[in-house]
């Protein structure tokens, strides 16, 4: 991903980095129907974010095992933090790529710094980390993202398809999945029950 790779420094006063997308209503696409997207990288040339409230099928320790990392019979022995660490649908493009979003207290060569205390890391180096009880005090891992090209997600939002509020680090790591969409929303001193009535309005 170019957008990635082009990142340096802190993101730029008008830039989503840092950022929840929030689905409204009205959405068209049922990929992103009531998703909660993170913004890892937004410029002139286009962006990048993670789905942080849809489920994987796939177990972590089962992708661990795929990748290799540890034997099947090596599962019983993950530490439980591990064990329950959920994989998350990051979005419809590069579905077998992994990413993990992460707090600052760990860092490989390959990490990208998001924010200052959130960091962005696509190797195999993190994931060793976690299944061996030594990975960053908050992550969570999704599998794909989501990209739009220059100028498509601003078009997006312009058209009524996302709201838009900075990134809470509570309500990005846990595990409340199913109340997510609606506590950010909430968060924000938005009713969605008002909300699914003015959309297209705003």
């Amino acid at each position: 991903m170019d957008i990635l790779r082009k990142r340096k420094g802190p993101p730029r006063e008008g830039f989503l980095d840092d950022h929840f997308l929030i689905a409204m209503p009205g959405m068209k696409d049922d990929r992103f129907a009531r998703s909660v997207i993170y913004v890892c990288a937004h410029s002139t040339e286009g962006a990048m974010g993670l789905i942080i409230n849809q489920m994987q099928q796939m177990r972590f320790p089962d992708l661990l095992v795929q990748l290799g990392i540890i034997k099947e019979d090596e599962v019983i022995r993950l530490p439980m933090p591990a064990r329950e660490f959920a994989v998350r649908n990051g979005g419809p493009v590069d579905r077998s790529r992994g990413f993990v979003l992460h707090s600052d207290d760990y860092m490989v060569e390959s990490s990208m710094p998001v924010s200052e205390d959130i960091c962005l890391t696509a190797t195999v180096d993190i994931l060793r980390a976690i299944s061996s009880g030594k990975g960053p005090r908050q992550a969570l891992m999704a599998l794909g993202y989501s990209g739009w090209g220059a100028g498509q997600l601003e078009g997006e939002i312009a058209a009524n398809g996302w709201l838009t509020c900075p990134a809470d680090p509570d309500l990005l790591f846990d595990s409340d999945f199913d109340r997510k969409y609606d506590r950010i929303l909430n968060s924000i001193g938005i009713d969605i029950a008002r909300l699914s009535h003015t959309a297209g309005h705003a």
